[in-house]
């Protein structure tokens, strides 16, 4: 029984990952630690679970085994270096941190401890992922060249995402920096090594004038285009997923896929089978602990979205395309 202890309930995702572990065989809740003392002892309440509001203490207790890391972003290198430090397997929400300098330090302990790390890169485990990435290696969109993806929602608009939300120094950004993280680590699963990025984010209605309307185009080593959109303004057209090659597409608008390919039929078709969805990453993270299996949403892709990220947003706030070396 892997134990775990819940590191904050900040994050909007918190409860979602306390219910996944909670309803695994192999895996519970032992304890809560939040920075916020008021919130984790109501937390700890609600999940029959002590609540310890001294970070040393939670990680040296003996019924720990692991931490799942929710956090406000600015705090993830000292909670996680902590628990690497003090042995903890570790399951990390996105983006590892906002520099790559505070990466690499999480990273050097992470190593050092040999712990098992997983970060939360839910949507590489969708089936239109998995197809894509399909059509890629077997050539059959020929010479890829465009890619565009759109991943948003209306939390600001309709004023559901929480006011701490907003808070620009523990955020470390905006739409961007929490949504646009999707578009950008599928891109680079997709595509590989990113060579630069321009960006324009905006504010319409997010307080401290938080980006809540973002763009990045960023251009990969083969010389694929990709136009990477995320907004908490859009109520309409929050899912948008095109990969154009010379040879075929691939097309997903909300939930309506097509392809077309001069290696199989005439014009558009809808695929008649997808791929089953992945195990979302927490079970292959709790897999990776109890069974030694690989993990495959590790360091090294937790580092290359923070990478690509930082300079992202170097893009928008210096208004230049932007070199990654």
């Amino acid at each position: 029984m892997v134990k775990v202890l819940m590191l904050s309930k900040w994050h909007v995702h918190a409860v979602d990952y306390a219910r996944a572990i909670s309803s695994q065989e192999d895996s519970c809740i032992s304890c809560v630690w939040d920075e916020d003392t008021k919130r984790g002892t109501e937390w700890a309440k609600e999940l029959n679970v002590p609540f310890e509001g001294d970070l040393e203490k939670a990680l040296g207790r003996s019924g720990v085994d692991a931490v799942v890391v929710c956090t406000p972003t600015n705090d993830h290198r000292r909670v996680m270096t902590a628990a690497a430090k003090a042995g903890k397997h570790i399951y990390t929400e996105k983006v590892l941190a906002s520099t790559l300098e505070d990466c690499k330090a999480i990273a050097e302990e992470v190593k050092k401890s040999g712990v098992k790390f997983c970060i939360s890169f839910p949507q590489l485990t969708n089936p239109i992922i998995q197809y894509a990435k399909e059509a890629i290696e077997q050539n059959w969109l020929g010479k890829l060249h465009y890619l565009r993806i759109r991943n948003s929602h209306a939390g600001t608009l309709m004023d559901w995402l929480p006011k701490h939300w907003y808070d620009a120094e523990k955020a470390c950004g905006g739409a961007m920096m929490d949504l646009g993280c999707h578009p950008l680590y599928i891109a680079s699963h997709l595509l590989g090594k990113p060579s630069r990025v321009a960006s324009i984010f905006n504010n319409n209605l997010a307080p401290q004038n938080l980006d809540d309307n973002a763009v990045s185009v960023v251009e990969f080593e083969n010389k694929v285009i990709a136009v990477l959109e995320t907004s908490f303004i859009s109520p309409h057209h929050n899912k948008c997923f095109e990969l154009l090659g010379t040879e075929g597409a691939i097309v997903q608008i909300n939930n309506d896929i097509k392809v077309r390919s001069k290696h199989f039929k005439e014009g558009w078709f809808i695929p008649d089978r997808l791929p089953n969805p992945l195990n979302m990453p927490i079970r292959f993270w709790l897999d990776g602990i109890t069974k030694g299996s690989n993990i495959p949403y590790d360091l090294e892709k937790a580092i290359s979205l923070t990478e690509l990220m930082e300079n992202a947003y170097i893009s928008d706030r210096e208004q230049r395309i932007v070199k990654i070396d």
